[in-house]
C-alpha cells in the first residue's frame, strides 16, 4: 500500500484492476475544507489517460512490477522472440505488446521486458541505439544557410530527420525516447 501523500512521478498504482503510472499529481490545501491530491494517471496497459482526485493520506495498493533483462533473438512470423538472460527462458511477444518502440528492436539487442502478474506491460529498449543508414536523399552543397535535414530510414525500418550530410551506409545514433538524431558513430 502507497499513501497519496507519497505519489511521485513515475509511481505505479493498482485501480479497478489494473496498473496506472502517475504522470502529474499535485498536493492542494486549500484554506477551507481537508487536503487532497489531484493527480494524472496513465493506464499502463491501454494507454489512457485520466485525472483523479484523492484525499490527502488515502491508501491505494502500488502495483509491483517485474524487470527482466531479456535479448531479443529473432522475429518468428508475426511474433518477436525474447531471451530470458539469466534463465535462457523464451517469451514471444506481438508487436501490440512492444508498442511504437519496434521500429528501433534488431536482433541481439538487450532490453528490459516489465511486467505484472505474467502480463508483459511493456518493452524498455536502451536510451539510445546505433543503426545503419539505408537509404537517403543524396545532401546537395549550398542547400541551406543554417543547415537542414532530410528524411533518412534506417536498418529497422524506422524514418529519421538527419542532417544533410548523412549517406546511405552511415551508422548514426539515434535518442529511441524521442525519436531524434544524435550523432555518427
Amino acid at each position: 500500500m502507497i499513501s497519496s501523500n507519497d505519489f511521485r512521478t513515475g509511481v505505479t498504482i493498482e485501480l479497478d484492476g489494473s496498473v496506472w503510472r502517475v504522470v502529474e499529481f499535485l498536493h492542494v490545501k486549500p484554506g477551507k475544507g481537508s487536503a487532497f491530491v489531484r493527480t494524472k494517471l496513465k493506464n499502463v496497459q491501454s494507454g489512457s489517460v485520466v485525472e483523479r482526485t484523492f484525499r490527502a493520506g488515502e491508501t491505494v495498493p502500488q502495483a509491483t512490477l517485474e524487470k527482466r533483462a531479456m535479448q531479443h533473438t529473432y522475429k518468428d512470423g508475426e511474433q518477436f522472440v525474447f531471451m530470458d538472460m539469466e534463465t535462457f527462458e523464451e517469451i514471444r511477444l506481438n508487436e501490440n505488446q512492444i508498442g511504437n518502440r519496434v521500429k528501433y528492436l534488431k536482433e541481439e539487442m538487450e532490453v528490459n521486458v516489465i511486467s505484472w502478474d505474467t502480463q508483459v506491460l511493456e518493452v524498455e529498449l536502451p536510451n539510445t541505439v546505433v543503426l545503419e543508414v539505408i537509404q537517403a536523399d543524396p545532401g546537395v552543397k549550398g542547400d541551406t544557410a543554417t543547415g537542414g535535414s532530410k528524411p533518412a530510414i534506417v536498418e529497422t525500418g524506422a524514418q529519421i530527420m538527419v542532417p544533410l550530410f548523412i549517406s546511405v551506409g552511415e551508422k548514426i545514433k539515434i535518442d529511441t525516447r524521442n525519436d531524434t538524431y544524435l550523432g555518427r558513430e
